[in-house]
């Protein structure tokens, strides 16, 4: 009778805490997502893209996440130094113990830290870096950005069929200089142009005149460069004025970053004409693109510009958040990883996007513009769309 009338009090008391716990809110969840960009030195103002990106899609969908779960961005500076990326990722995983990183302006810290996802097994969400070996570093890295290969290639090709046979190449001397300078030679030569110069220039230079004077001397048809945006696009243009390539006809071409849109008030008229290829223009007449640009001009001003990487730190929380929602905030990396592999997004400002279940790269539609002018001011115009691109170097050199 004694062990009955016992069972029976710890019954009651069972029920009188399911009771309670039917009736209390649901535990908070918070989801640390640990953000590292440049957010001092010459490369600042891209780190602020991104940072801006990521910050405006977090506010504009706080009412989509799972009840009770909140999203923490911790967010660290690399001053664009791949060792200083590489202490933060360590410490952001074993101090701060965040559930996923992201962002990354540049090549060299994002294959730096590929290897401690790796370790850790925390997914890492590329938002702008572009080598194209990044995501073979680790199965735990997906990028929602772009590789130069996928950017320039198709410009190769283009620029062969429609600008002259001859080109000459000047890049910044490091991996992504050497993506875009390989993308570009294939597609130029695969469509039966010729490379009469070659020329690696100094990362975060400003003075392109002395390299611009080389590529005078070699007459090509086109010049095709590669530098990191910001302050360096507005350089380059500079110098193609003064040098005299623009007055002697030589049509300059690139990846969206030598027309980057912030710069472009910077950069007076000698970027009209000029050919890039890109994954986003501010320009765009796109439904999504118009109400993203209607959100960024609520939170940051009329006059406040949004490019390229303002758009892969939306689409990056996009991601995420996808994550996020359809697990209720709980998760392990594996969990997450095999979510962002297949990833789609069809409302992106940029068009629809994928991520590459085999390759973890970003699927999207690769667009020829034309700086000219528009209402005024400079603009990257659309004019031809080549849909549902995927990084070519992959395809061209599959895993051994």
């Amino acid at each position: 009778m004694i062990e009955r009338a016992g069972r029976g009090r710890l019954a009651g008391a069972a029920a009188a805490a399911l009771a309670v716990a039917l009736a209390l809110p649901a535990a908070a969840q918070t989801v640390k997502v640990g953000v590292i960009l440049t957010y001092s030195g010459a490369q600042a103002s891209l780190g602020d893209q991104v940072d801006k990106g990521i910050d405006l899609y977090v506010k504009e969908h706080a009412q989509d996440l799972p009840p009770g779960v909140t999203v923490s961005l911790v967010k660290r500076d690399d001053t664009f130094n791949a060792d200083v990326a590489k202490r933060l990722a360590q410490e952001l995983v074993t101090r701060e113990h965040v559930n996923i990183l992201a962002g990354v302006i540049g090549t060299p810290a994002a294959n730096a830290i590929a290897p401690l996802a790796t370790a850790a097994k925390v997914p890492f969400v590329v938002m702008n870096a572009a080598g194209v070996t990044t995501t073979r570093l680790s199965p735990y890295v997906a990028r929602v950005s772009f590789t130069h290969w996928q950017l320039s290639l198709p410009l190769g090709r283009w620029a062969a069929q429609h600008l002259g046979k001859r080109a000459a190449t000047a890049v910044s001397d490091f991996a992504p200089g050497y993506d875009g300078e390989g993308g570009f030679s294939k597609g130029f030569t695969d469509a039966g142009g010729t490379i009469v110069g070659a020329i690696r220039m100094p990362i975060l230079t400003l003075d392109f005149a002395p390299f611009f004077e080389r590529v005078k001397a070699l007459h090509p048809d086109v010049l095709y460069v590669f530098i990191p945006a910001g302050q360096e696009a507005t350089a380059v243009m500079k110098a193609y004025a003064d040098v005299g390539l623009k007055a002697a006809g030589v049509k300059l071409v690139g990846p969206q970053d030598i027309v980057t849109d912030e710069e472009l008030p910077n950069m007076g008229d000698a970027p009209e004409g000029v050919i890039t290829t890109g994954n986003y223009s501010p320009a765009a007449r796109r439904p999504q693109n118009l109400a993203f640009l209607a959100a960024w001009h609520r939170a940051y001003g009329d006059k406040a510009v949004a490019n390229f990487m303002s758009v892969a730190g939306w689409d990056g929380m996009a991601a995420i958040y996808s994550v996020i929602k359809e697990t209720g905030g709980k998760f392990d990396g594996d969990r997450a990883m095999a979510i962002l592999r297949g990833w789609t997004d069809k409302d992106s400002p940029r068009g629809p996007i994928m991520i590459d279940p085999e390759t973890r790269d970003i699927v999207q539609n690769v667009y020829i513009r034309r700086t000219e002018r528009l209402d005024g001011h400079l603009a990257n115009v659309e004019f031809e769309t080549i849909e549902q691109v995927k990084d070519p170097w992959k395809e061209l050199n599959p895993p051994k």
